[in-house]
């Protein structure tokens, strides 16, 4: 299944006053089946300890995900929500920026499985491997 090829400038602008704000996460690339989105690791997004907040790794994988989502189903008709997110974090990074790679694995009618893989930009070091579960809902009429 193909992710439909949206404009970054109008991905990103949904994030206004929303948490991918907050944290800085902003979508850098699209491909035919997967996404890249780019993070800061600054004083908001660390750990007491100047370490990337593991929180912040789980954000961003429940974001590239969803974002993902998004891009494949009828968003007339439906919804995607997360249903389950992992996060292995496998180095630590204290400054700079992360990427995550976000590609689909499963894209069912009602479920969707995502891999995110988050590397240090630049060097390509490995920080976090993660998955999301993202189960697609019909909207209702209110």
């Amino acid at each position: 299944m193909k992710l439909r090829q949206l404009s970054l400038e109008f991905i990103n602008s949904r994030n206004h006053n929303t948490l991918m704000a907050s944290l800085g996460i902003t979508c850098v690339e699209i491909g035919e089946d997967y996404l890249v989105a780019k993070m800061p690791v600054n004083h908001l997004t660390v750990q007491p300890m100047g370490l990337l907040h593991g929180g912040a790794s789980a954000a961003l994988i429940e974001t590239i995900g969803s974002m993902g989502s998004l891009l494949l189903i009828d968003n007339e008709k439906e919804l995607a929500v997360g249903l389950e997110v992992n996060a292995n974090h496998v180095n630590g990074i204290k400054a700079g920026n992360v990427l995550a790679k976000g590609t689909v694995i499963h894209a069912g009618k009602k479920t969707h499985l995502w891999q995110v893989d988050i590397t240090e930009e630049g060097t390509g070091k490995l920080i976090c491997v993660g998955k999301l579960t993202v189960m697609i809902l019909q909207k209702r009429d209110e």
